[in-house]
């Protein structure tokens, strides 16, 4: 068996090398996920809300908040969402790319709120593009970026 995968090695590395990338992309992002949903429950009495009216304004500081994450794909997914596209369908390792940039946008601009005292983040909005091959036009691996922003409301001391 040794002898086989030695005399046949520019077979055999590149299908290790890609099992080892789907092996290490799968725990990465597994656990980028744990870190998401755990950071998530910790800031669900800090809600980020579409409305763009502001209660009681004359009691209240709005200040401008902004989280974003960039988030690259691996080369396995990568090469899945190539098949197919090529077949058509659905493209879940690029949906779980862009899932991954959004909540973590989302969570690191509550994030930010949270430090400035915020009850609130009122009118948020959420954007995303890709970076890499379609952005530079180089053969490179693609990332997603998502920016999330809005006004975190913060309660005047003064009465």
């Amino acid at each position: 068996m040794t002898r086989f995968l030695l005399q046949n090695l520019d077979l055999t590395l590149p299908l290790f090398l890609l099992i080892l990338g789907y092996i290490s992309g799968t725990i990465a992002e597994r656990r980028h996920y744990r870190s998401i949903e755990k950071r998530e429950q910790k800031f669900l009495s800090l809600p980020a809300v579409t409305l763009k009216e502001i209660p009681n304004s004359n009691q209240i500081e709005g200040r401008l908040v902004i989280g974003n994450a960039v988030i690259s794909i691996d080369y396995f997914k990568r090469a899945l969402a190539i098949l197919r596209n090529i077949f058509g369908g659905r493209v879940a390792s690029y949906e779980s790319l862009v899932d991954r940039a959004r909540r973590e946008a989302i969570l690191r601009m509550k994030e930010e709120a949270a430090k400035l005292g915020a009850h609130i983040v009122v009118n948020m909005r959420l954007e995303t593009s890709s970076i890499g091959r379609s952005a530079n036009q180089k053969r490179q691996i693609g990332s997603v970026e998502a920016i999330a922003y809005g006004t975190a409301l913060i309660k005047n001391n003064q009465t």
